[in-house]
């Protein structure tokens, strides 16, 4: 992602928060920062989450949420679990979101009911669905054998996705949730 990208604020989002796997997160989360907001951890930023779609529309109403009820409608609720570790050009290390076919899946009818709302701004226009680890460090390589091995003693708690949350950005760069769409 580009420092560009990264430097906005004041966005909405719709992400698949996943707080369950914080503790298994946070080793690395912790310590790591967004370009954007260096003198923060990105632990203090937004909760283990996989991005559904950012940005979103600018002011969510009533008609926006209930495009979204309508384009996950279809959806029922279902385990998700993140049993291995990644990494992008660029140092971002991930876990991999399972079942990664059913994530795509949701994640591509949200993009179709939002179609003036491309993911990351259309930057990338088709993202890997992800759990972020470790933003953006020339160390990303390092925190993906770390959490291959973690998660070969001991796998990240699995969760049962039953809502999809809808965050704002404040001013502070600090996400918080304003809403819910239930699966």
């Amino acid at each position: 992602m580009s420092d560009a990208w990264a430097a906005r604020s004041g966005l909405t989002a719709i992400l698949i928060t996943v707080p369950e796997v914080a503790e298994f997160t946070d080793r690395w989360r912790s310590v790591s920062r967004s370009s954007a907001r260096p003198h923060v951890p990105l632990t203090e930023l937004i909760p283990p989450h996989v991005t559904v779609l950012v940005p979103w529309v600018a002011e969510p109403g009533d008609a926006d949420v209930r495009r979204l009820e309508e384009a996950v409608s279809t959806f029922e609720p279902f385990e998700l679990s993140f049993p291995t570790a990644g990494e992008f050009p660029g140092g971002t290390a991930w876990l991999k979101p399972e079942p990664f076919g059913q994530v795509r899946s949701l994640l591509s009818a949200v993009f179709a009911a939002f179609p003036e709302c491309p993911p990351y701004g259309g930057e990338f226009p088709d993202p890997h669905p992800h759990l972020t680890i470790s933003a953006g460090t020339d160390r990303s390589a390092d925190v993906v054998r770390e959490a291959s091995a973690a998660l070969a003693a001991a796998p990240a708690p699995t969760t049962t996705l039953t809502e999809l949350g809808l965050w704002r950005e404040s001013d502070d760069g600090r996400w918080r949730q304003f809403g819910a769409v239930s699966l």
